[in-house]
């Protein structure tokens, strides 16, 4: 589980097949990752396989399919976060590092400031986005603004653009887009309870013909 709150900016070593290898530096000096620790990597909850200055992680079919993660390129800037500790600061939400799906950056604006991003999120995304509610774009933790049918903003301040991979972003880029757990969770939770009611329904409206056939 994460948090949202990139620690660190990685470089993509190389992606050969499933093997992601990533650059990771001088960070974590003086608490270094550990073999088959959970690492997000662009927001998506990946095992360390092999460890030193680069970390390498075993991809999944499904990781490429769900994430953005299949088309890194060699260079490219990846933002990394390790699994939270229960003692930690929740900083930002409640992160699983399980990507819901890719979503595109269509518009950016420089503030006064801050930077306004727009995403498109794809289909039915508007159950999921909450005005003034948390999402994950890339693994960081942001704030919806001013959600719309299948797309929302998020304000971006300084340190957060140029801290993470936020502040490299084009218009026509894919990102790794998680909506809040929460509402994932009590979504589900009305549609087993919808469901329920509707067969409670219509097993009492059977009832009666039962016991007028059992008389």
């Amino acid at each position: 589980m994460f948090t949202g709150i990139v620690q660190a900016v990685g470089r993509v070593v190389s992606l050969s097949g499933l093997r992601l290898v990533i650059d990771v530096g001088a960070a974590w000096p003086d608490d270094p990752v550990a073999l088959g620790e959970s690492v997000a990597v662009q927001g998506v909850c990946l095992t360390v396989v092999e460890t030193g200055e680069a970390l390498a992680f075993d991809l999944s079919q499904e990781t490429l399919a769900r994430s953005t993660l299949g088309r890194l390129a060699e260079g490219r800037l990846v933002n990394l976060e390790r699994a939270m500790r229960p003692s930690d600061r929740l900083g930002g939400h409640i992160v699983q590092g399980h990507v819901d799906r890719v979503g595109t950056v269509f518009n950016i604006e420089q503030r006064q400031g801050w930077w306004s991003f727009q995403f498109d999120a794809g289909q039915d995304s508007r159950r999921y986005l909450i005005d003034k509610g948390s999402i994950a774009v890339d693994g960081v933790s942001l704030t919806v603004v001013t959600p719309a049918e299948d797309a929302f903003s998020v304000a971006v301040i300084p340190f957060t653009f140029q801290q993470t991979t936020l502040g490299k972003l084009a218009v026509g880029d894919n990102v790794n887009i998680e909506f809040d757990v929460l509402a994932k969770h009590v979504e589900n939770l009305l549609a087993h309870r919808a469901c329920e009611t509707t067969i409670g329904r219509r097993a009492n409206a059977r009832r009666p013909i039962v016991n007028l056939m059992v008389r």
